[in-house]
């Protein structure tokens, strides 16, 4: 075997190995089996800490649990190697040891290493071992993990990222009435109370435990001022604690409505895929896309060019053993759609989204994907990237983008 071909076997387990290691289909047997094994050695790597605080359970299997929390440990840290080692298909763009970095610096790099490094630690520092206990608390973060599996989790995440801004806000809003209200209660309750508002803190932490409703009762104001002063607060902190609250249920129903309209959306498609092969002779061998004749209601969707995809444009040029592939809506059907190229940049907010999620039309669907050098069919489970090319069949007018001429 030569050096190159052994360079593209080792790139071709390198990709299988991140295909296994990331959220795998339903149709990839050996995916999914190491999404239900990472799945169940989280939850029982966990099981076994909480056990582990009960201390008659402690003193008659404390040795199975602590046999169980060093093989789910060692799980983590070879499902950490794995993912360091595949890093390089998770950011494309970047090379090797720059991909293997921006994983390791990343949220889930960072509780991926934590959830394992503190069982280690110890043997090579011995006189750490109480602190490195403490770090196994990361673990628990590892739970994360688990939105990439459940889409009912995903969607939680997906409304946060979505309405950040508007949460950022609401927070920071709170945060300035929190200050302005400790201000002005130290200012009215010190001269009465010296021992309990003795500072601003002190004001700050009155103003947290009113505005939030959770009211401790340990500092309050005993003035006729102050206690004024802190009804207003109170209706006030009922207000404000219901902005995020607002701002998170909006989330939802909006998720939930743009689900159910792609899903309707994909429910009303009715497409059909052809196969024709360009033979010696053919009217068509030599000639342009744009100069072919193709009934209104067909689409060229790629083209296979001696064993490899071909996106098809309106300049493209038909050779003699090319294989087209036609797609169109059924016939008696007016819907008279155009194709669109859309290339995606870094800030379309198509990127990083998966094909399910798109905020699209039900007049129009996306007919392939250029990613690099391959031509992907479109997949409900296929994620957007930043340099990936869409051809896009539709009615509507979509900004920035190139009609193909058929």
């Amino acid at each position: 075997m030569s050096e190159i071909e052994e360079k593209k076997k080792w790139e071709h387990i390198r990709k299988r190995v991140f295909q296994m290691v990331e959220v795998g289909f339903l149709e990839d047997v050996p995916s999914r089996a190491y999404d239900i094994v990472n799945t169940l050695a989280i939850v029982i790597n966990l099981v076994c800490s909480v056990l582990y605080t009960f201390a008659p359970i402690r003193e008659r299997a404390g040795g199975l649990l602590d046999g169980i929390e060093i093989l789910t440990a060692v799980f983590f840290a070879l499902d950490y190697v794995l993912r360091l080692w595949t890093a390089v298909y998770l950011y494309p763009k970047k090379r090797p040891a720059e991909a293997a970095w921006r994983y390791a610096i990343s949220f889930y790099g960072v509780v991926d290493l934590l959830s394992f490094l503190p069982y280690f630690l110890p043997v090579v520092f011995p006189a750490g071992a109480v602190a490195f206990r403490m770090f196994r608390v990361m673990r628990i973060f590892r739970l994360f993990r688990l939105n990439a599996y459940y889409d009912s989790l995903n969607v939680i995440t997906e409304v946060l990222a979505s309405k950040k801004q508007q949460l950022m806000s609401s927070v920071f809003i709170i945060f300035i009435l929190m200050t302005a209200s400790s201000l002005c209660m130290y200012s009215l309750e010190h001269a009465a109370q010296p021992d309990v508002f003795d500072n601003a803190f002190s004001g700050m932490w009155w103003a947290t435990s009113t505005l939030l409703t959770v009211g401790y009762g340990d500092i309050y104001p005993v003035t006729a001022a102050g206690k004024v002063f802190g009804m207003i607060i109170t209706f006030l902190g009922c207000g404000l604690v219901a902005i995020p609250t607002g701002i998170i249920s909006a989330g939802f129903v909006e998720q939930y409505t743009r689900l159910r309209e792609m899903g309707e959306s994909a429910a009303t498609r009715d497409l059909r895929f052809i196969k024709l092969q360009v033979c010696g002779g053919d009217s068509w061998e030599n000639k342009e896309i744009r100069e072919l004749d193709i009934p209104g209601a067909l689409y060229i969707a790629a083209i296979i060019r001696q064993g490899e995809m071909v996106l098809p444009k309106g300049t493209t040029q038909l050779l003699r053993n090319d294989i087209l592939i036609l797609t169109g809506a059924l016939a008696g059907k007016d819907w008279d759609l155009e194709l669109k190229e859309i290339v995606l940049k870094e800030n379309h907010p198509w990127n990083g989204e998966l094909i399910r999620d798109l905020s699209i039309s039900r007049q129009s669907y996306i007919v392939c994907i250029q990613r690099g050098t391959d031509l992907l069919v479109p997949d409900g489970n296929e994620r957007l990237k930043a340099g990936d090319v869409l051809v896009v069949a539709t009615k509507r007018r979509i900004p920035e983008a190139i009609t193909i001429r058929v």
